[in-house]
C-alpha cells in the first residue's frame, strides 16, 4: 500500500528520524515514559487512614500519574474513619497478597511497628507518607509534610495576627501523628512569641457536619475571642463557615488552618479567612510511588529517601490563582492537560 505525503510531512518525519538516532537509548525510553529494561508491573499498595476525605483526591491522582509514568499500579485500602486496627488489618492484607511496595500513613504512634518490620522481613518495601510515626518504626522514608515545623509556622502566623486575647485551635483527632504534631508546634509557637495570646485547643472531631457544630458552640460560649484556627481539612472549613455565618473577620476575629477545601479558598477569597496551609498532597501520591519503584528497580540500592513536601500559604494575595485554575495537583479536576486549563 501507497501512503501519499507531502513535503512538510517528509520534513517532519525526517526531522523525527534524526532527533531519535541522536539520543541515548534511555534517555529515549525516559522520553517514551518508560524505563529501558522490562520490568513487572510491581503493585504499590497505600494505606489510608481517610480514603473518603477529599484531601487525599490529588494524593490518588499524583500515585496514579506516578504509576502510569513507570508502568507500575497502585491501590489505595485502609479506614475512612481512622480507625487503626482496620488499617493495619489492611496492610496486613497487602502483605499476605505480596504487594511489591507499601505506603502507610502512620498515625499512630505504635501500632505499626509489627506490621512494618513484617513486610520489610518479606522483602516489601515501606515508606510513611501523610504521617509519621514513633522512632521504634522501621519504615525506609517519610514522605510528607514536617508536621511539628508545620505548627510552628502557624503559630508563628497567628501571633502575627493576633496581638492578644483567647484563641481556638481545632484538631479533629487528638493525638493523631498527621495532626497532633501541628498542634504540639502551634501552642510552643505562641508560647515562645511572649505575645499575650492564650490558646485553647478543642477537639472537633471527624464528621464534617459535628466539626461545625462544636465550632459553632465554641463561639457561641467565648464570644469575646479573637481568633479560630484549625489544623485539619475538615476543622478549617467548620471554622470559615462559623466566620461567614457571623461575619466575625469584620469584627476584628482571626483564622485560618489547612488544605484546600473550595469552601477554604472561597471564605479567603471572601475575606472570611486569613490563610491556609497548602501541603501539597499531590507530592503525597507521587513521591512515594516513585521512591517504591526505584527501591525494587534497582535491587535496593536506591533506598527511599525522607522527602518534606513542603508549606505553601494561602491567603487572598495568591489565592486567585487556585481559584481559578482546575488541575489534577490540587483535586479540582480529573483530567490531564498540560498547560493546566483555568475555569
Amino acid at each position: 500500500m501507497t501512503v501519499a505525503m507531502d513535503r512538510a510531512a517528509l520534513l517532519r518525519l525526517a526531522a523525527a528520524a534524526t532527533a531519535a538516532a541522536a539520543v541515548p537509548d534511555a534517555a529515549r525510553a525516559a522520553l517514551d515514559g518508560r524505563f529501558p529494561q522490562p520490568h513487572p508491573a510491581w503493585r504499590i499498595v497505600f494505606v489510608n487512614h481517610a480514603l473518603t476525605n477529599p484531601f487525599f483526591i490529588p494524593a490518588k491522582n499524583g500515585s496514579e500519574d506516578a504509576a502510569s509514568v513507570l508502568n507500575a499500579t497502585v491501590e489505595w485500602t485502609g479506614s475512612v474513619s481512622s480507625d487503626v486496627g482496620e488499617m493495619v488489618r489492611a496492610m496486613r492484607h497487602a502483605i499476605a497478597t505480596r504487594a511489591d511496595g507499601i505506603a502507610v500513613s502512620i498515625i499512630d504512634p505504635g501500632a505499626f511497628d509489627g506490621p512494618t518490620a513484617l513486610a520489610l522481613q518479606h522483602g516489601i518495601p515501606v515508606v510513611a507518607y501523610n504521617a509519621d510515626g514513633g522512632k521504634a518504626n522501621t519504615r525506609l522514608a517519610y514522605i510528607g509534610q514536617d508536621n511539628y515545623q508545620s505548627g510552628l509556622e502557624l503559630g508563628a502566623r497567628i501571633v502575627n495576627l493576633v496581638k492578644s486575647g483567647d484563641v481556638y485551635v481545632f484538631i479533629a483527632t487528638p493525638r493523631q501523628q498527621n495532626i497532633q504534631p501541628r498542634v504540639d508546634g502551634a501552642l510552643d509557637a505562641i508560647r515562645d512569641s511572649g505575645r499575650p495570646v492564650r490558646a485553647h485547643v478543642v477537639a472537633s472531631g471527624v464528621e464534617v457536619g459535628e466539626e461545625r457544630k462544636k465550632i459553632e458552640e465554641t463561639y457561641q460560649a467565648h464570644k469575646d475571642l479573637r481568633g479560630l484556627f484549625a489544623v485539619d481539612a475538615g476543622s478549617t472549613a467548620g471554622v470559615a463557615k462559623v466566620m461567614r455565618l457571623h461575619g466575625l473577620h469584620a469584627h476584628g476575629v482571626r483564622a485560618g488552618g489547612y488544605d484546600l477545601l473550595p469552601t477554604t479558598l472561597q471564605a479567603i477569597h471572601d475575606r472570611d479567612l486569613d490563610f491556609t496551609i497548602d501541603q501539597q498532597p499531590y507530592l503525597q501520591g507521587f513521591l512515594p510511588v516513585l521512591q517504591l519503584f526505584l527501591d525494587r528497580y534497582s535491587g535496593g540500592l536506591v533506598v527511599p529517601a525522607d522527602t518534606n513536601t513542603g508549606l505553601n500559604f494561602v491567603t487572598r494575595a495568591n489565592v486567585g490563582r487556585y481559584l481559578t485554575t482546575k488541575s489534577r495537583f490540587e483535586g479540582s479536576s480529573s483530567r490531564e492537560q498540560y498547560p493546566v486549563a483555568s475555569r
